[in-house]
């Protein structure tokens, strides 16, 4: 047998990577002299009613496949059985091939039958602590914890996987490894462990997130107020579901042979809408895309943030629990905290709402915050989230200070570049009209976009800007979404200075702080050059000395 793969002493450094995967590798039986936590351990056998299930969903086109390409033998019905016992089969080995054990040191987890791997995360790089339970979890009172380690979602690596615990020694767990107690509480994944409270997994501070233990006191930074709906439409996360949803009936319908446009709802609409002119049909279709995009927004939005609770525990960590069917529970160490980001969607802004980010390592901002574990307050009122942000770092003068513009120059390129392309396009549709027979509205409509370029480089203008708050790093950008980053400069770990051949030509650069938190990256766009390497060494001193020396080799004169 092969021993168990010992955490690495040299890579002790939080910011690096954390999770070590080795294949082909099982592990010695425990000494008799172990404790029950350092044990190798099942997960709760309640997922056998839960892991089936989902396989079985993940599974259905292929399983539908099988129905139809039998059904020209004669043996569509045996073929979809046989799909579905190894469907099901799959979905129970992985409780009978998957272990794990906690120790004073390290997690680690054994999964696999012909490949068997054991995952080893030293105990001192763990960074959230995230549990997630969807309805088929709280029916049987299950929650899967995700033990993240410093990648981020965008590397392929969500972290370390247990799925499932039953959900209140998931809440131990979280406890156990974030908070570190002198005597870590043994966690037992026994499903007989959690019989005595009668209660499943909910939305609520006693099961899956956000009680205190005792001695564990917690300060409530916010709660959600029902009348942050109303930014629910503003979010525009209802226009992804409905790309889905058109998506997948078009392949239902086309698969099945049916024509859409003999339809009856759909033949009236589009006979509708081909008597109308092409102006009127445009605003048609575009108020009916913007009603149901509105309402499947506000649904998602519900869906997502319902019971949603930001609070701060006196072991050091910020918890954010949500969700309505779906609810999800993360555990942010505080000394992991390098930031806020302060976003600002355009269509957010225009109705006064915002949101707040987590700017800190091993948060998962890959595939969106909402998704993410970085979120720290849902679209809600500017004044809350400029609150919000201002308790998460303990001071709100980031958040409200007046950034350094960036003069004229880069104004001058912001317009260059919005309405230069803007005026391109254009002239295209100009020579597509006289050359290949366009029609007149084509080119007369692209007209609009001159204007709507103008005001984005106005807005662009705007937001952009910097300033060095306490120690802190602020760099604010963007239109479309605008954001206002806040970096700690003790997480700055270096810098990227860029210049294009037209920012050379205008004396600007884009200086770039890189940070094992958050994007991984902050960047001050489009500032004058020695603007910008004078902010750099002011934030972290010494770094960037060489490139401030005067052409007679004197050190550069201070700010």
């Amino acid at each position: 047998m092969t021993p168990d793969l010992p955490a690495d002493p040299t890579t002790s450094d939080p910011t690096t990577s954390d999770a070590v995967t080795a294949d082909a590798v099982t592990a010695e039986p425990a000494p008799a002299a172990a404790t029950h936590a350092e044990q190798w351990r099942r997960l709760s056998p309640r997922m056998l009613a839960v892991h089936p299930v989902q396989e079985l969903v993940r599974a259905l086109p292929a399983l539908v496949g099988l129905l139809i390409a039998g059904s020209s033998s004669g043996h569509g019905s045996a073929w979809s059985l046989v799909g579905l016992g190894l469907v099901i089969l799959f979905g129970t080995l992985r409780w009978f091939t998957t272990t794990f054990r906690i120790t004073p040191e390290q997690v680690q987890v054994r999964r696999g039958l012909l490949r068997r791997r054991v995952l080893t995360v030293p105990r001192d790089r763990i960074r959230t602590v995230d549990i997630t339970a969807n309805a088929m979890h709280r029916v049987v009172g299950l929650a899967r914890v995700v033990i993240g380690t410093g990648h981020s979602s965008r590397q392929g690596d969500d972290g370390l996987k247990l799925d499932a615990l039953v959900a209140a020694d998931a809440a131990r767990l979280r406890e156990e490894l974030l908070h570190r107690p002198t005597e870590p509480q043994p966690v037992c994944a026994d499903a007989d462990s959690a019989a005595s409270t009668g209660q499943l997994a909910t939305t609520s501070a006693a099961t899956t997130a956000g009680r205190a233990e005792p001695g564990d006191p917690e300060t409530r930074l916010a709660t959600l107020d029902p009348r942050w709906i109303r930014y629910g439409p503003f979010t525009l996360s209802g226009l992804l579901t409905i790309g889905v949803l058109l998506g997948f009936g078009w392949r239902a319908v086309s698969e099945a042979g049916i024509d859409p446009a003999q339809v009856g709802p759909v033949h009236d609409a589009i006979t509708q809408l081909g008597r109308a002119g092409w102006l009127v049909a445009t605003i048609e279709v575009l108020a009916g895309l913007v009603v149901v995009s509105a309402v499947a927004s506000t649904l998602a939005y519900v869906l997502a943030f319902w019971n949603f609770r930001l609070t701060r525990h006196a072991g050091g960590t910020l918890h954010v629990t949500r969700g309505l069917i779906t609810t999800r529970a993360t555990s942010i160490e505080e000394r992991r905290l390098r930031g806020v980001e302060f976003s600002e969607p355009l269509q957010l802004r225009a109705v006064g709402g915002a949101r707040c980010i987590a700017i800190a390592t091993g948060l998962r901002v890959g595939r969106g915050a909402e998704r993410g574990g970085s979120l720290l307050l849902p679209p809600a009122p500017r004044s809350e989230a400029v609150r919000v942000a201002g308790e998460v770092i303990h001071d709100v003068r980031p958040i409200t200070c007046q950034l350094v513009a960036h003069g004229p120059r880069a104004r001058r390129r912001r317009y260059t570049r919005a309405v230069g392309m803007a005026a391109l396009l254009v002239v295209v549709f100009v020579a597509l009209r006289r050359f290949a027979g366009f029609p007149d509205w084509a080119w007369e409509a692209s007209l609009a976009l001159l204007p709507a370029a103008a005001f984005l480089a106005f807005d662009r203008t705007r937001s952009l800007g910097h300033a060095l708050v306490d120690g802190r790093l602020v760099c604010r950008w963007g239109s479309l979404v605008r954001r206002r980053s806040v970096l700690s400069c003790d997480g700055i770990i270096g810098w990227n200075i860029r210049q294009s051949y037209f920012q050379r030509r205008a004396g600007l650069a884009t200086l770039t702080a890189t940070t094992a938190a958050g994007h991984q990256h902050y960047a001050i766009q489009d500032v004058d050059l020695a603007e910008g390497l004078l902010v750099a060494d002011e934030a972290v001193p010494g770094l960037l000395r060489a490139f401030l020396a005067a052409p007679d080799g004197e050190p550069a004169p201070a700010r």
